[in-house]
Order: structure tokens, then sequence, then C-alpha cells
């Protein structure tokens, strides 16, 4: 781990939970702050920094849907890591979640491990892409070209359809991170009437036809990642 130690936020309402979460991450290295609920996470984050934060949903005065929905609109946040921490195990939940912004989600009761092993990989996202630009992402043996409009796997070209393309990109710029269908609805086709859910989903096939199996994932109920191989 680098020297310059990674800060990480928690922001949740029940002592046992930030003192075990608190003690693991700082365990691990990381420097680790803490607030009791969103409207004290909002005001801890823009005083620290945070390169992770951790919200639980169900808390008083601000949840954390709310609170992520309030970061993610500051811009020194829009590539903050946020991940949702709760016992609620609904799927609406999640998808909540991912609509305003979330990074992933951890389920309660927490496994120390678990949660050590999934912070380190999320803060490792950023590291395991060969390059993320504004204009050109390359991960393994792809190289995407948002200014051409091209796109090269193992160094041959790959055709694909204008939307096939943004989509794609919108994916593999930010790795492992989950879209929703609506927010891909959002990014892509905005304010169009005519698209359906079926549509992202006619897409998404054509990918995997073009590109194989290994890059697009579903998340069952949620929406899609990019994942690395």
């Amino acid at each position: 781990m680098s020297t310059v130690k990674q800060k990480i936020l928690i922001v949740d309402d029940e002592p046992d939970i930030l003192e075990l979460i608190e003690y693991n991450l700082k365990k691990e290295g990381y420097q680790v702050f803490l607030a009791n609920n969103g409207q004290e996470g909002i005001t801890l984050a823009k005083k620290v920094h945070p390169d992770l934060i951790i919200l639980d949903i169900m808390m008083p005065k601000m949840d954390g849907i709310e609170a992520c929905r309030l970061m993610r609109a500051i811009p020194e946040f829009k590539n903050t890591f946020m991940v949702f921490l709760t016992a609620r195990s609904e799927e609406y939940s999640e998808i909540a979640g991912f609509n305003v912004g979330a990074d992933d989600y951890i389920a309660k009761p927490i496994k120390p491990r678990a949660l050590v092993s999934r912070i380190n990989a999320i803060l490792r996202r950023n590291s395991s892409a060969d390059e993320v630009s504004d204009n050109k992402v390359e991960i393994g043996d792809l190289v995407i070209d948002r200014e051409a409009y091209l796109v090269y796997q193992g160094g041959q070209k790959v055709v694909l359809a204008k939307k096939e393309f943004e989509l794609l990109y919108l994916l593999a710029s930010k790795p492992g991170k989950v879209y929703t269908r609506e927010s891909i609805l959002k990014n892509i086709w905005e304010d169009s009437v005519v698209v359906t859910n079926r549509t992202i989903d006619v897409h998404i096939r054509k990918l995997r036809e073009k590109l194989g199996e290994t890059y697009v994932a579903t998340v069952k109920g949620v929406g899609y990642k990019f994942e690395l191989s």
C-alpha cells in the first residue's frame, strides 16, 4: 500500500458497526473518519475529501440515499467511490442506491475479511485499468477511442454501431461500476420516448457477440457493469 494513506469515511448510526469497520480498515492502513447520519457525513466529507465513502441506507435526519444524491451533485465528489452498507436485502434498495450514483453495495451482517477485501478491490479499480482518460480507454486487449469512435481488440478493429460504441464506452470508463438500466437510458438515449429496457438488452447482446462474453456482466435485477478480466 502507498505511503500516502487513503481516506475512508463511514456514515452509520450504529456505534457497533462504526467501531467494527473502523478497526478493520485502520488495521489495513487506511485513514478512517466517522459520521452518524447523512448530514454529518456530507459536512465531514467536505472537510476531509475521502477517497471512498461507506453509507448506511437507513439513518435518522438524512438517509444514505439522499446523502449520496446530494454529494454526487457536488463536483468534488463526482468521482468519489460510494458504497452502500445496509441490512435491507430488498432489490429496490440496491436499485435506489445505484440510481443515485453508488458504486457498490455491501450487505449486513458484516464479515470483516469480506468487507476489507471488497474495499481494497474498489479502491484498486482505477489502477486496474491500464488507462482511462477523457477520450480513450485502454483495458487489457481493448482500446476504445471516443474521439474517433473506434474500438480495437487485440489490435484488430471491431466495428460497432454508434449506440453500441457509446454503451461500451460508458461501461468501460468506470470498470466494476454497476449502471442501472435507468442510468444507461439517461446517459445514452437521454429523453427518447421510444427506447425501452429491451433496447438496452439488444445492444448488450450485440456487444457480447462482437467482443465475447468476458467484458460486459449482468447484475441481476439491477443493470450491467464492465468486468475486468
